[in-house]
């Protein structure tokens, strides 16, 4: 079965794959460019890369309505339970696990992970997803590491990496990111949300197709692709 990759706004995006909808980063309500609403958007699993508030935002309103599965780190599923949102499954950065749809790993990423309230919501992290047609990686509000080349050598279909720059990397560190993972096909998110981020992801999409093999997506809120092109 094909998987379909669509951008919701920000960092948020939802994977279909093998019939089930796979969440990542519900940040909607409070999302100038989200493309869709937490009252609306169809979920069976939710994944959290890290605790701010633009990644977990209605985290706990559409597991309430859904009855979700919420994969995150350790220290997100404890706080998440003080929520009452008791479907939950704990990573951690290096494991893995197989669902029926798919395998999720943690990897590293390098940027904060402080929660809403205040709470310290553990380590942030990237994820891939190993899926029946394909492996995704979605970098998360990562700042760039040379392990990158690491993660790349397990074999990226597809590539999300952020190119708004203050809180994340920027376009020219996302251009490095890229040469390093070699992914067939990368996505940019992160930007344009606010004018703090605002990029022009069109020019940074023709260097990435000027120096490097990687087919570079860019995906207006809302819009799909299927993983196996």
């Amino acid at each position: 079965m094909t998987t379909t990759v669509t951008f919701l706004g920000h960092g948020t995006f939802l994977v279909e794959t093998n019939g089930t909808h796979v969440l990542i980063d519900p940040f909607l309500t409070d999302n100038p460019v989200a493309s869709t609403t937490a009252e609306e958007v169809p979920a069976e699993v939710i994944i959290l890369t890290h605790g701010h508030g633009d990644h977990v935002g209605d985290v706990i309103a559409v597991a309430q309505r859904t009855g979700a599965m919420v994969i995150a780190n350790f220290e997100i599923v404890e706080w998440l339970g003080g929520q009452g949102i008791e479907n939950t499954h704990p990573l951690h950065i290096g494991g893995q696990h197989a669902f029926e749809w798919g395998t999720v790993k943690l990897t590293i990423a390098h940027h904060g992970s402080m929660l809403p309230d205040g709470s310290c919501g553990g380590n942030p992290a990237g994820v891939l997803l190993k899926l029946s047609d394909g492996t995704i990686y979605h970098a998360a509000d990562t700042g760039l590491f040379y392990d990158m080349k690491l993660i790349g050598e397990t074999g990226i279909d597809l590539a999300i990496v952020p190119i708004g720059d203050n809180f994340t990397m920027g376009p020219d560190a996302a251009l490095k990111a890229v040469q390093l993972i070699e992914p067939k096909r990368e996505i940019p998110d992160h930007y344009d949300t606010w004018p703090l981020i605002a990029q022009d992801a069109t020019a940074w999409a023709d260097r990435v197709r000027a120096e490097t093999d990687t087919e570079p997506l860019v995906l207006q809120p809302g819009d799909s692709c299927e993983l196996g092109g």
